[in-house]
């Protein structure tokens, strides 16, 4: 299942060990593992830390803004994610050197193909729509070149197994949105924070090119679109169908509750940011290692996946408690004005997270099992609920039942999740076939 900003895709590490390498497999295991979790930790946490930064600066309204020019973003890098670096990720893994670097130039030239062409359609929506939402799309549109190309970079580093590097490239965007962010909060827009968020990208993708020595082939943009259509299609589909929705329903929710009421949405979701980095961390990775129990043991793999979704769960439910607990106070100097209105929609986002974190597990297996028909069904269907719960939520009982329509969505498509990983390992187990799996190599 995607969740922010976040894709889980197969070939994220090297193919499976011999039996008798099994200690240096669970070595391989645990670094790309610990990579996987201090590179998203870092990525997650810049987002934590812009967010913060702008709802203490600006307020609910403005924050509103901010988070409509957020999660427009989020669909264009499911987009750019699908067509360019979620093909690297599963065909050009633990290749050869010659060939990773000709993969990884080709896909950094088609995410910076497409930031640059969604990102003029941006600019044009924002000269349109004028008003408080307009100078914040245009921002965006000026900045998504950038914050795509340095996403490239780092599932790039992934690819060729060298997840040190992706956590560098984050820690210089880091670095580099600190004196950013001083900047656009003596300019004290909207449009000036996204554009200070985009720059730090810049910086952090210019880095991307001392560290690799690779730059992006848009030229070639089309040759790999051509030669990736058979997964790059079907990984489109699945990635904007959630953040889509997630978009819709943003708009959705400001039309009947208004923009205030994106940022509330926002502030909740912002709170349950360091279990969501732990959360996407572990989704580098765990759909290989899916693979590998496939591979190894069948029998077992519907038990890794129980407990890989029940572990995510129980830990979303412990976080969300830990909120329950938190003082006003506190929350006050995290969210300023934003705590009291995020506030009240803890325990719905806190079982919305939960659902997906169990159903997450399912969705590790059917990539697994390469089910990807059953996988997209799924995922539309998730989309669906996802945007009728939260606008039928929000048209019934403003923010709050947003809230808890989406919550009660999740739990929907998580258990049909479950129940077409059941009927896959049934059909697996009546036919096997050998090695039978997405991750794949040339």
């Amino acid at each position: 299942m995607a969740t922010e900003g976040a894709r889980t895709t197969a070939g994220a590490g090297p193919p499976a060990q011999a039996p008798g390498q099994e200690p240096g497999a669970r070595r391989g295991v645990l670094g790309r593992v610990s990579w996987g979790l201090a590179d998203q930790a870092v990525t997650s946490m810049i987002n934590f830390a812009v967010g913060i930064y702008v709802a203490r600066e600006l307020g609910v309204h403005a924050f509103g803004v901010f988070s409509l020019a957020w999660l427009t973003y989020g669909v264009v890098l499911n987009v750019s994610r699908g067509l360019a670096t979620d093909p690297l990720m599963v065909r050009f893994s633990g290749v050869p050197q010659e060939a990773w670097r000709a993969a990884a130039a080709r896909s950094s030239g088609t995410a910076l193909a497409v930031g640059t062409a969604l990102g003029a359609g941006c600019l044009l929506v924002g000269f349109g729509l004028g008003g408080d939402v307009g100078p914040a799309f245009a921002g965006l549109g000026l900045a998504l070149p950038a914050l795509l190309l340095q996403d490239a970079r780092r599932f790039a580093f992934f690819a060729a197994g060298t997840g040190h590097k992706a956590f560098a490239n984050d820690l210089v965007q880091g670095v580099a949105l600190v004196p950013a962010m001083v900047v656009a909060a003596r300019v004290g827009t909207v449009a000036a924070f996204v554009l200070a968020w985009g720059a730090a990208a810049a910086a952090a993708a210019g880095y991307g090119f001392l560290q690799s020595g690779i730059r992006p082939r848009v030229t070639r943009a089309r040759g790999w679109l051509r030669e990736q259509r058979d997964l790059g299609s079907r990984y489109l589909v699945e990635n904007v169908s959630l953040s889509g929705a997630g978009q819709l329903r943003a708009y959705g929710l400001g039309a009947i509750a208004g923009v205030g009421a994106v940022g509330a949405v926002r502030g909740a979701e912002l709170l349950q940011g360091p279990f969501l980095a732990l959360l996407m961390g572990l989704s580098l990775v765990t759909v290989a290692e899916a693979a590998r129990v496939l591979r190894r043991t069948p029998e077992r793999l519907g038990r890794f996946c129980f407990l890989l979704g029940g572990g995510q769960a129980g830990a979303a439910l412990l976080w969300g408690s830990a909120l329950l607990l938190m003082p006003d106070r506190l929350g006050e100097l995290v969210l300023g004005d934003v705590w009291h209105d995020a506030s009240r929609l803890i325990v719905p986002a806190t079982l919305g997270v939960a659902g997906a974190g169990l159903g997450s597990g399912a969705a590790a297996g059917l990539r697994a099992l390469a089910a990807a028909r059953r996988s997209l069904r799924c995922q539309l269907f998730a989309s669906a609920c996802y945007l009728g719960g939260g606008l039928g939520g929000a048209a019934l009982a403003g923010t709050v039942g947003s809230a808890w329509g989406v919550a009660s969505a999740t739990a929907c498509g998580s258990a049909l999740w479950w129940l077409h990983l059941r009927a896959a390992l049934r059909e697996h187990h009546r036919d096997p076939v050998p090695g039978h799996s997405e991750v794949r190599t040339p």
